[in-house]
C-alpha cells in the first residue's frame, strides 16, 4: 500500500486540482476484485478545533457484517477545507488507520465520494488508485449533479447525473430517510456499487462499513464486540 497519496504535489490548490483530473484517467470503473471476505469501512472526524485529524478504519466480515478489528489514527491536519479537495485534507490520517488493520480489506467503503464529483475523483476514488484496493463512496450530501424524485422505500435509486454522465446513485437506504450518495470510487462498476451498499444496510441509514467507522471517528457510542481472529482465519 502506497504512503504518499500525493506524489509530486507541492502543496496549493491549484495544482491538487491538476492531480486530480491526472489520477481520474487511472480510476477503473468496472468490477475488478473477488468475492469480500474482509471489508472496510473509513471516517474521518477533526479535534483540538481542527487541528487533529482522526480517521477511523473498522474491519468487517463481509458475510456478517460483525466487526473483526478496527483502528484509529491521529496526525496533524495539514490542509485547510477546501471544497471539492477533501482527500488531500484527510487522506494521510485514513492510509495510516488502514496501515494499522491486521488484515488487508478485500474492498474499502468510504465515508465520501467516489467518482460523483467535479473531476471525477472524490476521496473514495482517489483512496483506490493510491492504495489499488476496490473503493465505494458512500456519501450524506451531494456535490454536483442532478437527479429525479426518488420512492420514498428500501432499496429505491435513481441515477446522479453531472455533465450528462451518471456518476452515481441516490439511494434510499431506510424506508422514509435522506437517500444516500453511492458512488463507485476505483474497480467496482455503478451497477454494483449500489448493490453492494445495500447489501451493507441493517436497519440505519448508513451501512454497516460507514456506519462503524462513523462512530469510532466521531467517539460516538462503544464498538460492537469483536469477532475472534480464529472465526475467520483459524
Amino acid at each position: 500500500m502506497s504512503t504518499s497519496p500525493f506524489t509530486d504535489w507541492d502543496g496549493t490548490a491549484q495544482q491538487a486540482r491538476v492531480l486530480q483530473s491526472t489520477l481520474a484517467q487511472r480510476v477503473v470503473l468496472r468490477d475488478d476484485f473477488v468475492t469480500p471476505r474482509l471489508i472496510a469501512g473509513v471516517d474521518v472526524g477533526f479535534e483540538e478545533q481542527g487541528t487533529i485529524t482522526l480517521a477511523a478504519a473498522v474491519l468487517l466480515d463481509a458475510n456478517s457484517l460483525q466487526p473483526v478489528a478496527h483502528s484509529v489514527a491521529r496526525i496533524p491536519t495539514s490542509m485547510p477545507y477546501v471544497p471539492g479537495l477533501l482527500s488531500f485534507r484527510e487522506l494521510p490520517a485514513v492510509l495510516q488507520a488502514l496501515r494499522e488493520l491486521p488484515h488487508a480489506p478485500d474492498l474499502i467503503y468510504c465515508d465520501g465520494l467516489g467518482i460523483a464529483h467535479p473531476r471525477r475523483l472524490g476521496i473514495a476514488a482517489h483512496l483506490g488508485v493510491v492504495t489499488g484496493l476496490p473503493t465505494i463512496g458512500v456519501a450524506k450530501k451531494i456535490l454536483v449533479g442532478k437527479h429525479e424524485e426518488l420512492a420514498p422505500t428500501k432499496g429505491a435509486r435513481v441515477p446522479l447525473v453531472h455533465a450528462g454522465e451518471q456518476v452515481g446513485w441516490m439511494l434510499r437506504s431506510k424506508d422514509r430517510v435522506k437517500p444516500l450518495v453511492v458512488s463507485p470510487g476505483h474497480r467496482v462498476s455503478l451497477a454494483s456499487a449500489v448493490e453492494l451498499v445495500l447489501a451493507c444496510c441493517r436497519g440505519y441509514r448508513l451501512p454497516e462499513p460507514t456506519r462503524l467507522a462513523d462512530r469510532l471517528a466521531s467517539r460516538r457510542g462503544e464498538m460492537p464486540a469483536l469477532m475472534s481472529a480464529p472465526d475467520l482465519f483459524g
